[in-house]
């Protein structure tokens, strides 16, 4: 069974930084995909970043793009998800996500596994 643990979120200011954990076990194939999304409240979940286990390709949301970094360890079987400039629209709740059939898409179902969240909060 697959489990996903967040780490990292907290309250940082406009322009701030701050980095995403999720530590994964029970994955055993190496072709999956890794995604982050995030749920602003009132608002529906939506797609962020996401990395291909095998080979690191990435992709990111528009909204995203130039100022979050995706990556992953092996070793440590952890994904980060690397957050600069980071702004007031940024607030949500970040979940990781495992999509174990490797489709690499940016639609919520197509993943199968989910974190518990962590709240990011930033503050103008």
């Amino acid at each position: 069974q697959v489990q996903l643990v967040e780490s990292g979120g907290g309250l940082v200011q406009a322009g701030g930084s701050l980095r995403l954990s999720c530590t994964a076990s029970g994955l055993t194939f190496s072709w999956y995909v890794m995604g982050w999304f995030r749920q602003a409240p009132g608002k529906e979940r939506e797609f962020a970043a996401a990395i291909r286990w095998s080979g690191g390709t990435t992709s990111y949301a528009d909204s995203v793009k130039g100022r979050f970094t995706i990556s992953r360890d092996n070793a440590k079987n952890t994904v980060y998800l690397q957050m600069n400039s980071l702004k007031p629209e940024d607030t949500a709740v970040y979940y990781c996500a495992a999509d174990l059939r490797g489709r690499g898409s940016r639609t919520l179902d197509d993943y199968d596994s989910w974190g518990q969240g962590t709240q990011v909060t930033v503050s103008s």
